[in-house]
């Protein structure tokens, strides 16, 4: 593991003596400042909206508005920034960007800020558009800017608090392990051990799920020294839920979830649901112990956004909170291995692409599949650089990673953490693919097939490390 020297360490803060004129010498006592703020993120009607294989449909209609929700803190020496963004995700390039800009306005060191997108799949790319009128990308940098800016506008003396419920109904693991000596074709002519959310067809071929969930909820709550509500921050292990209209745009449960939040508050707020690691988790029961359900559109997302938000404000009422508590960040790179295809791959793609347009499928996904293996074996350069970040809340740590992470990975960097309290942000400072363990790999499936899986295999080894090394920067 090749691990790069953190960018900017942000220490505990000492309190510092002041002396005023025929006085003694005075210790100044420590303040804890949080600001919360909103900016709307909807991009406009005609774009394409991502998240799904080609054909990809144009969004026609706003079911409800996008947003990035945007928390400060601020321990009177070190100010850490949160940002969650309602888009299925954002390359490191897009939150680069937007840092330098909010550095340069606020003062807040890049290190210390913590950016992650909720995994909507009904967003739009903020790749530059060919179209320069639905250029995406300014927008939104635009906007991230403005909410952290208004946040830190926004500073008032604070108390602090968080702490954790379960809402185990909602996570399934959507890998299904197959029973010994069955396999399942992929895209590439091979077979897999393990198949992402099993058709009813293969349910009696079916082992049981190939890894575990995590029920916990997290929640940071902010108040103003009066008891005013100034934000609420959650972390939940879940992909996003779905069932919505295919042309619209949507935030699903996590925007569903922070309304539901704010209208509970006897004061406006500001909800936050950062994203955990669930590469291999959603919505969906594959056993077969739960009748399947026939839902209108949005529906599911109403129901899960609003059992997560009773949870969480059953949660809220217990906690305790603090006048001041120290913040800390890190931040550091690892350089992971771009994946290559094999020779026999390439081979491959080459035959499938080589196909004339009739000719009968292998696979459904073979074109897709064949079209991301000469991409890979194109793409430049070598490597990749990823973001390893860690933030300490007195005595809650949180890490960011930039991948969509599996939850086994989340659940050992929580129970190898120093921490008391422990959680994790996915698709957090960028977007590099999906991020299986070694031991996933072998069993294959959706998350581990190249093109799905940008980097090199043991890259979660290197993750989880580089993680931990953020954690021990931060204690």
């Amino acid at each position: 593991m090749k691990v790069i020297t953190p960018l900017v360490l942000c220490l505990t803060a000492v309190s510092l003596p002041f002396f005023a004129p025929g006085q003694g010498k005075t210790t100044a006592p420590h303040v804890f400042k949080a600001g919360a703020a909103t900016s709307n993120i909807t991009p406009p009607l005609g774009m394409e909206i991502v998240g799904n294989f080609a054909p990809r449909p144009i969004a026609s209609h706003v079911h409800d508005e996008l947003h990035v929700r945007c928390l400060v803190l601020d321990d009177g020496a070190t100010k850490l920034a949160f940002a969650v963004a309602d888009t299925i995700s954002l390359g490191r390039d897009v939150w680069d960007e937007a840092k330098q800009k909010i550095e340069a306005a606020t003062g807040i060191p890049v290190s210390n800020m913590m950016f992650s997108g909720t995994h909507t799949h009904s967003s739009v790319s903020a790749i530059t558009n060919k179209d320069s009128s639905l250029n995406y990308r300014q927008f939104i940098i635009s906007r991230i800017v403005d909410g952290v800016r208004r946040a830190v506008s926004n500073l008032e003396p604070a108390r602090i608090a968080w702490g954790t419920g379960k809402l185990p109904q909602h996570v399934f693991n959507r890998r299904w392990l197959l029973k010994e000596g069955v396999t399942n074709p992929n895209p590439f002519g091979g077979q897999d051990r393990a198949v992402m959310n099993p058709s009813s067809l293969l349910r009696p071929r079916l082992a049981g799920p190939a890894g575990p969930t995590n029920p916990e909820v997290y929640c940071i709550s902010v108040q103003a020294t009066d008891g005013r509500q100034i934000a609420l921050m959650a972390n939940y292990w879940l992909h996003y839920v779905g069932g919505v209209n295919k042309e619209d745009l949507s935030a699903d449960y996590f925007g569903e979830f922070c309304r539901r939040i704010e209208q509970a508050m006897d004061s406006p707020c500001v909800a936050l649901l950062a994203n955990g690691p669930c590469g291999d988790v959603n919505n969906n029961d594959y056993s077969g112990k739960t009748a399947a359900v026939k839902r209108e559109p949005y529906e599911k997302i109403k129901l899960v956004a609003n059992d997560l938000a009773q949870e969480l404000l059953r949660v809220h009422k217990s906690l305790k909170h603090q006048d001041w508590v120290p913040l800390k960040a890190a931040v550091g790179e690892l350089e992971l291995a771009v994946r290559r295809p094999t020779p026999e791959m390439i081979q491959w793609a080459e035959g499938v692409l080589a196909k004339p347009k009739d000719a009968q499928e292998t696979h459904r996904l073979e074109k897709p599949y064949a079209e991301r293996t000469i991409a890979a074996r194109d793409a430049k350069p070598d490597t990749i650089r990823a973001v390893t970040q860690a933030f300490s809340i007195g005595e809650l740590g949180i890490a960011a990673i930039p991948f969509e992470v599996f939850t086994e990975i989340g659940l050992e960097i929580k129970s190898r953490s120093p921490f008391k309290d422990t959680f994790t942000i996915e698709l957090a400072n960028g977007s590099n693919g999906y991020l299986p363990t070694p031991a996933q790999h072998d069993l294959g499936g959706y998350e581990t097939w190249l093109g799905t899986n940008r980097v090199e295999r043991d890259a979660s080894v290197k993750i989880t490390a580089g993680t931990l090394d953020m954690f021990k920067r931060v204690r």
